[in-house]
């Protein structure tokens, strides 16, 4: 049995999903999103990385994964992701998790089946695969689907 931990990272909102995978089930156990205020940049990374050890400290996961950064138009934007989800990354080592990391096709391949579905299409798939009542946020959805993308790649593996 594994606690996985599924970071999606974001300078303004970091989801995180946490699942039980125990074999061939799933199981959700927590999921949100972290919004950090509008303060500076540096203090916005402080909140992400103590955000994330508050979630590790509440459900302590046994194994993380974190959504890699894909290229963005803007560069500014994609350095900014970039340090996000550094901080998250941290978080995660200081706490000494093992961690994975996937690009966003490898993510929607894994869940929906179709490396470049769309945002609804990953939340509809997570709603199902995690027998959820409600559609999660956007943000949760994608940190959940990282987390189910580790617990198919980890299947595999062994």
């Amino acid at each position: 049995m594994a606690i996985i931990l599924g970071i999606d990272p974001g300078s303004h909102n970091t989801g995180y999903g946490v699942i039980n995978c125990c074999g061939n089930k799933l199981q959700h156990v927590a999921s949100g999103v972290l919004r950090v205020k509008n303060d500076s940049f540096a203090i916005r990374l402080k909140e992400i990385f103590l955000g994330v050890s508050t979630i590790i400290d509440s459900f302590h996961p046994t194994e993380a994964a974190v959504e890699q950064v894909f290229v963005h138009i803007n560069v500014n934007s994609a350095l900014k992701l970039g340090q996000a989800r550094g901080a998250a990354l941290v978080a995660l080592a200081q706490h000494e998790l093992d961690i994975a990391e996937y690009l966003p096709r490898q993510i929607k391949q894994a869940v929906v089946g179709y490396g470049a579905s769309d945002k609804n299409q990953v939340q509809q798939m997570v709603k199902f695969l995690l027998k959820l009542k409600t559609l999660p946020t956007s943000d949760a959805a994608d940190a959940l689907a990282v987390a189910i993308c580790h617990a198919n790649r980890r299947r595999i593996r062994r």
